[in-house]
């Protein structure tokens, strides 16, 4: 099977897409490409048997409505509730607050971050995917699922902060170490020295390995209360296994 993973940023030039080929117990890297259009993406995508996207996939349904609501004219700050505790819900999906819940990270808000604006190019890349007879499922039931590097490696024990940006070019390259002494059946082939020089790569990479996870059923799902929300707007699949089991696990 082949797993993709996109490191989804608002403009091409920081958008990352790796493919990996799950075969025998291993997990070979055959393609990487920085500055991914959204034809790129699409095409990954509609190849691959699972695909892990580094980007939101939605906005908080409470900010949502907020908006709806400013733009008419109504909006009401619950009682009792002030401040950042309003705002909350506002800045921050439902995803949101499990993944801070579970690993301590807190990942960027779709409706007060830059990320935003990468959000808004992953709804076109959605859209065309729903065109091609693809429609996505945001909960990841689909082929599409949501991921959040530094949270998959938090959990397989990796380093997952300080490896971002040209200036940490040297703990971008023992992320790289380590990632091959945990995995020893993951081979990044040519484009090891690319992954070693762009964290977009990297992270493409983990988003890939993420994805593998999720076919495998080795990640969280929403709870039965949580699935409507999810359903809009997006849900995390964190790993709920050793980094490991990707290699030792069949898909089901």
């Amino acid at each position: 099977m082949v797993t993709v993973g996109i490191d989804l940023a608002a403009e091409a030039v920081r958008t990352a897409v790796a493919w990996l080929d799950w075969s025998d117990g291993r997990a070979r890297l055959v393609r990487v490409e920085v500055g991914a259009d959204d034809a790129l993406i699409v095409d990954a995508v509609m190849g691959a048997a699972k695909a892990g996207i580094d980007c939101p996939l939605g906005w908080p349904d409470r900010f949502v409505e907020f908006v709806t609501a400013h733009r008419a004219g109504h909006v009401r700050v619950p009682e009792g509730l002030a401040g950042r505790a309003w705002r909350r819900d506002l800045a921050l999906r439902v995803t949101d607050q499990v993944v801070h819940e579970q690993t301590g990270l807190t990942p960027l808000s779709v409706s007060a971050d830059r990320i935003g604006h990468a959000t808004m190019r992953c709804a076109a890349v959605l859209a065309e995917l729903a065109r091609r007879g693809q429609p996505v499922d945001r909960r990841g039931g689909g082929v599409v699922v949501e991921v959040y590097p530094a949270a998959c490696l938090k959990r397989w024990e990796l380093p997952y902060r300080g490896y971002k940006r040209a200036a940490n070019l040297g703990e971008l390259g023992r992320l790289v170490d380590r990632l091959l002494e945990a995995a020893p059946w993951l081979d990044l082939d040519d484009s090891e020295a690319l992954c070693r020089a762009s964290d977009d790569a990297t992270d493409a990479v983990v988003s890939a390995l993420a994805a593998r996870a999720s076919a495998l059923r080795l990640v969280t799902v929403p709870a039965a209360e949580q699935a409507e929300a999810a359903g809009t707007e997006g849900w995390v699949a964190l790993p709920t296994a050793p980094l490991k089991s990707l290699a030792a696990s069949r898909c089901p």
